[in-house]
């Protein structure tokens, strides 16, 4: 089974315009994919790769261009400060779970599996989806569903959980899932899943925390004329990348210089976000929800 297959890759690596001198760092190595075509542009430079997943790991390839760095991408740029690598000429970030995590029952990030309720992307840290489910109050919990999932029946569903872990616990995926099923619409049930197993997944790895450090993080290691390019697979996602191109921020006024222009650290190249093409899709299902947009550096 391949670990996963690699999302607009064609697209999102021509959007990092590699040079074959040029450094480059991939915040998301996952099965190795846009790495492997971004090391086939490369003659002289350098490509360094982060993933926080020890089975990613597995996937290092043999290359003297390049360096596969076992820590979460919220260390980029200390990494970089601490191995001597100034700035560099693009950064590419494809922010979806791996086909490998979602195939494998016991990590939890799938509804089709009776696994333990664990969907943690590293796991040397310690929370759970399962700690959220027991010991969130009722109150967090609705603001994860509401705010992560855009559930709309997220008050119901929170007090239903919440009696339910008092009389027996939530511990694995199908007990969870009979609790769901009382508030998805009939014929939605697999869509209403999707949403709440992807609220879920981002309160544990604290993912749009994380997105938005990044973001800041390549402002100051891109160097002008560099390339950001991130592949997003929901809204929240998406509109945080969007807003930092546009604005420089993720909320709030947008702050301007004294002629009244937008004070930013990049500009959009894509004013909308590249999709897959049907072609893809009828490759790669998983694709369906992916979204590339692609900024240079100011």
């Amino acid at each position: 089974m391949q670990y996963h297959v690699p999302v607009l890759l064609n697209e999102s690596v021509g959007g990092l315009e590699v040079k074959a001198d040029g450094v480059y760092v991939d915040v998301t190595f996952g099965g190795g994919g846009h790495a492997a075509e971004i090391l086939k542009r490369i003659k002289t430079g350098r490509l360094i790769a982060f993933d926080r997943d020890k089975e990613a790991i597995k996937n290092k390839m043999t290359h003297k261009r390049f360096q596969l760095v076992n820590q979460n991408f919220i260390e980029m740029k200390s990494w970089l400060l601490q191995n001597g690598v100034g700035q560099i000429d693009g950064l590419i970030a494809d922010l979806g779970i791996s086909s490998h995590q979602i195939d494998t029952a016991e990590r939890g990030f799938s509804t089709r599996y009776n696994s333990d309720l664990d969907m943690r992307m590293d796991h040397q840290t310690e929370f759970t989806a399962k700690d959220v489910l027991n010991k969130y109050s009722e109150k967090d919990l609705v603001k994860i569903f509401r705010s992560y999932g855009e559930i709309i029946n997220a008050t119901s569903l929170a007090k239903a959980l919440v009696q339910v872990r008092l009389d027996e616990g939530i511990g694995n995926v199908d007990q969870f899932k009979s609790v769901l099923r009382r508030f998805a619409k009939r014929g939605k049930e697999n869509k209403f899943f999707a949403q709440v197993f992807q609220a879920l997944r981002i309160e544990v790895n604290d993912e749009l925390s994380a997105l938005k450090e990044l973001l800041q993080q390549s402002a100051s290691v891109i160097k002008k004329g560099g390339r950001l390019v991130v592949i997003s697979y929901h809204s929240l996602e998406d509109r945080l990348v969007k807003r930092f191109v546009e604005s420089g921020k993720f909320e709030g006024e947008v702050d301007k210089d004294f002629y009244g222009n937008p004070i930013r650290e990049f500009k959009a190249i894509t004013r909308k976000p590249i999709v897959p093409s049907k072609e893809e899709l009828l490759r790669n299902s998983r694709a369906r929800s992916a979204k590339l947009r692609i900024a240079e550096k100011l």
